[in-house]
């Protein structure tokens, strides 16, 4: 590698990712260069890997979205912020002016450009990006740790779109990252918490974090919270799954007038029991993204250490090794896997 390349990780069509160097450009006005230090797996990338987004990612295209790193070079322009500062991106670019956005739903846009998706990503030694997406983190907070802020942020704002009171009965069902961490959101909001997870991996993992979790096959689900509740259902249920089983039965475990939070992304339409949500006057809400209050709270969840990050990242790999990350998550046998990005740094 040249004194003046880096590399990137390029999804390139067919499930694959590719390793290429690439000659960095210094930042336009309005946009600092980041030197990336960690960027994270997650399961949105695993969509892209599978060809789900191919009619919004262009090929070749630098991806990841879940990153810390240290400012190396600001723009003209750019003030508030020095090389050397440690950050992370929120990589929503809203455009301001469609009816999402004019409501106060920028995070929502409808020609949001989400990037790491729609254009380039964290998976590359050097990214520039516009000021204005930047989330400044404490030097205290490890760069490793700091690169879950975004997941935790998705989760933080999960839990606030379904108004948790102290003491609320909680289903989650996925024990996944994004479950997990919902989990400890809301173990943390004074929720009572149960993870449902079919995979034994994941429910060990989410059991050494004590939680107590439900085998999906072995338990009959809607009877144990039955029991645990009393007979009145859950009082949330976020379904973090993304199967068409989990959509079509999460209904069953909430209480009249309990909530539904769909988070996992379901890349087709799925059945859902209607008639339950008639019947008990049922809440269904989407939880997509999240809003800079989301990402300033993930922030301080992990620098106070309630977000318990050494536990939750199962490996780090160099950006060479960033197909073998991808696999690893794919299989089920890692809950975070992180792609250290500086050693492809000149």
């Amino acid at each position: 590698m040249g004194a003046r390349t880096v590399l990137t990780a390029n999804y390139v069509g067919d499930r694959k990712i590719e390793i290429r160097e690439a000659d960095p450009s210094p930042p336009k006005a309005g946009q600092v260069q980041i030197k990336v230090a960690y960027t994270g797996i997650c399961g949105t990338d695993l969509h892209i890997l599978h060809g789900h987004m191919d009619a919004r990612v262009k090929r070749p295209a630098v991806v990841g979205h879940e990153m810390s790193g240290v400012i190396a070079a600001v723009g003209d322009g750019v003030s508030g912020w020095d090389p050397g500062d440690h950050v992370t991106v929120m990589p929503l670019d809203w455009d301001g002016t469609c009816p999402a956005c004019r409501a106060g739903n920028q995070h929502i846009c409808q020609n949001l450009n989400f990037v790491g998706i729609d254009s380039p990503g964290a998976l590359q030694g050097l990214w520039n990006v516009d000021a204005d997406l930047l989330v400044p983190l404490p030097a205290t907070l490890r760069l490793d740790h700091a690169a879950l802020v975004e997941p935790v942020a998705v989760a933080v704002h999960d839990v606030r779109r379904a108004e948790l009171a102290p003491g609320d009965r909680v289903v989650v069902v996925g024990g996944g990252p994004i479950g997990v961490l919902i989990a400890a959101v809301a173990r943390h909001e004074g929720a009572e918490v149960v993870v449902v997870e079919i995979d034994p991996l994941r429910r060990q993992a989410a059991a050494a974090l004590g939680f107590q979790v439900l085998d999906p096959s072995a338990t009959d689900q809607v009877g144990w919270v039955e029991e645990w509740t009393q007979g009145a259902g859950a009082d949330v249920a976020f379904e973090v799954s993304g199967a068409a089983a989990a959509i079509l039965g999460v209904t069953d475990l909430v209480k009249v007038r309990g909530t539904v939070v769909v988070v996992a992304i379901h890349p087709q339409p799925r059945p859902v029991n209607l008639q339950r949500v008639f019947w008990r006057e049922l809440r269904l809400l989407g939880a997509r993204v999240y809003q800079r209050a989301d990402f300033e709270r993930a922030v301080e969840l992990l620098a106070t250490g309630v977000i318990p990050a050494g536990d939750l990242i199962t490996g780090i790999v160099p950006i060479s090794g960033t197909a073998d990350a991808f696999a690893a998550l794919e299989s089920g046998r890692a809950m975070k896997i992180l792609v250290d990005v500086s050693g492809g740094t000149a």
